[in-house]
């Protein structure tokens, strides 16, 4: 289909119009009415074209208006999308973020449990892993329920797996205790004597002798037993288990 602009079709409405009236009346008019019968005719084409212009012009400015209005409205519309896609994305890299966080507390707080904690055993600093603190905890929990056997398979574990312990003094001295509960004095003698050359300077030392001597005294072996106490008395003399020592020497 064939388009028209405002001058072309105003041109054509006045050549129409010029031409019907002129050749309709050439024979009836003289020169000055055909002449202003021609302007007259003009006149009308004129304010016609004028008319049809002003009419083009509104429908031309009312679609332009429109299609600024549809555009704006989608572009409003396109803009409302954006900004649901920001704010998701924004929510996903706050949840993500706070993952992160998380996750990096929760590794920082394992990786905690998993480092040596300082603590005081017997008066003295010592680092005390997590496993480590466990083991001995869990043997020492088997000995005082009564178990006497299980806690003499987990404390010889624990002394075994973990020499240099600050704990290691404790457990042998315990394990000495968990074979003397069994009556077998004879193993008891060896954990405690551990005790004594390993770990001399411990609390638990003193404790060890005493604890000898009496295995010695189970197992009928009078001289054993005196030269325990009597060794105790000398080393350790202001401990507790000195002053037994001293009142068992004094009975003989």
């Amino acid at each position: 289909m064939k388009t028209f602009s405002k001058a072309g079709i105003a041109a054509a409405l006045v050549a129409a119009f010029a031409y019907l009236p002129m050749q309709a009346s050439a024979g009836l008019l003289d020169d000055n009415e055909a002449r202003q019968a021609i302007l007259d005719l003009r006149g009308k084409i004129d304010a016609l074209a004028r008319d049809t212009n002003a009419r083009i012009d509104s429908k031309a400015d009312k679609t332009s208006t429109l299609d600024l209005i549809n555009q704006h409205e989608q572009t409003m519309q396109d803009i409302a999308k954006l900004r649901g896609q920001i704010e998701e994305l924004a929510n996903e890299l706050a949840n993500a973020q706070k993952r992160q966080k998380d996750f990096y507390v929760d590794l920082d707080g394992r990786l905690r449990k998993l480092e040596p904690r300082q603590i005081t055993i017997d008066g003295k600093e010592a680092a005390v892993e997590p496993s480590e603190q466990s083991a001995y905890d869990n043997a020492l929990q088997v000995f005082k329920a009564g178990d006497y056997k299980a806690a003499a398979g987990a404390l010889d574990a624990f002394v075994k797996r973990y020499p240099q312990s600050g704990y290691a003094a404790n457990a042998q001295y315990w394990l000495g205790n968990s074979y003397y509960a069994l009556r077998d004095c004879k193993s008891s003698i060896a954990a405690q004597q551990v005790v004594v050359k390993v770990y001399p300077d411990s609390p638990k030392a003193a404790d060890a002798m005493l604890n000898i001597a009496s295995c010695y005294t189970e197992l009928k072996d009078k001289a054993g037993a005196h030269k325990t106490l009597v060794a105790l008395v000398n080393q350790y003399p202001d401990s507790n288990a000195a002053q037994t020592a001293k009142e068992r020497l004094s009975k003989k």
